[in-house]
């Protein structure tokens, strides 16, 4: 009797949170859906009636529909790829003794707590200015003609600078999963002749799969949103375009409520679709 209390109190004292998380998330998806079947042009006559799927339609029809899921999943991947290898490298490095570790570590972590818009502005300014960036005074002092990367290497540069944002996080998980790995296994298996090569390979790689498999989950549920980086670099042009940079041109700058909303549907089901081929992956690997 005393537990089934318990739980009523326990439900009742959650009610209110709950309540509040399903409304915060309901009230703004119910009325992207209202708007994307209405033709709603706020500073340009206001809500003009219920126009169906047209906006929908016009939308994916867009010359530029395409190419922004192109670029949108060509920057998830990319970062993802130097996200997990360079944070495996980062664990095995940080998980060594060393003098200053903790320092290090702190270090290695504190580009995950930058803003992405100072990040960003910090990338384009002191490192990619042809001018007076770092990259540009080094291509100068090996006597090289300084690179615009912003504008020849768009879409590398945006990767770099997503990437130097989220690698602290990836690291962090993989580091962890790193140390709780069984030291008298490795111990064992270099006593049986296995070099470190094959000790990383048939050891460590397989003890962080699920590790790893969380870090490319987490970080490709917010990667299919990026937004700040592109808006303070290149502003989508040089083919920077994603979906969520589109869905606000349309809102914004072409002030069509209506054509946004209808994107910002196909935004959420572009990453319902990779969240559950990732949660099936994930799920695979937490079997195991």
């Amino acid at each position: 009797m005393a537990t089934r209390h318990a739980r009523s109190a326990a439900r009742l004292m959650m009610a209110p949170a709950v309540i509040l998380l399903l409304g915060w998330m309901l009230v703004p998806l119910t009325m992207t859906l209202w708007f994307s079947f209405r033709k709603y042009l706020p500073m340009r006559g206001g809500d003009l009636g219920f126009v169906g799927f047209e906006n929908y339609v016009r939308f994916v029809k867009s010359s530029a529909f395409w190419p922004s899921i192109q670029v949108t999943l060509t920057l998830v991947v990319g970062v993802l790829v130097i996200t997990v290898v360079l944070g495996i490298l980062l664990a095995l490095l940080l998980d060594q003794p060393m003098w200053g570790q903790g320092v290090v570590r702190i270090l290695v972590i504190a580009p995950f707590f930058v803003m992405p818009t100072v990040s960003a502005l910090v990338w384009k300014n002191i490192m990619l200015d042809p001018i007076n960036g770092f990259f540009g005074h080094l291509w100068r002092a090996f006597g090289a003609q300084p690179v615009d990367w912003l504008s020849q290497a768009s879409m590398g540069s945006i990767i770099t600078i997503v990437s130097w944002e989220w690698l602290p996080f990836s690291t962090l998980i993989l580091l962890t999963a790193l140390q709780s790995l069984d030291r008298e296994q490795l111990e064992a298996a270099e006593m049986d002749g296995a070099g470190p090569i094959a000790r990383f390979f048939y050891i460590m790689v397989p003890h962080l799969a699920r590790a790893i498999t969380v870090v490319i989950l987490i970080q490709t549920i917010f990667l299919l949103s990026i937004f700040a980086e592109i808006f303070v670099t290149t502003g989508g042009a040089f083919g920077t375009k994603t979906l969520t940079y589109l869905i606000y041109q349309r809102v914004l700058e072409s002030q069509n409520v209506g054509l946004g909303s209808a994107g910002g549907v196909y935004a959420i089901i572009l990453a319902n679709i990779v969240a559950i081929f990732l949660m099936r992956i994930v799920g695979r690997n937490l079997d195991r």
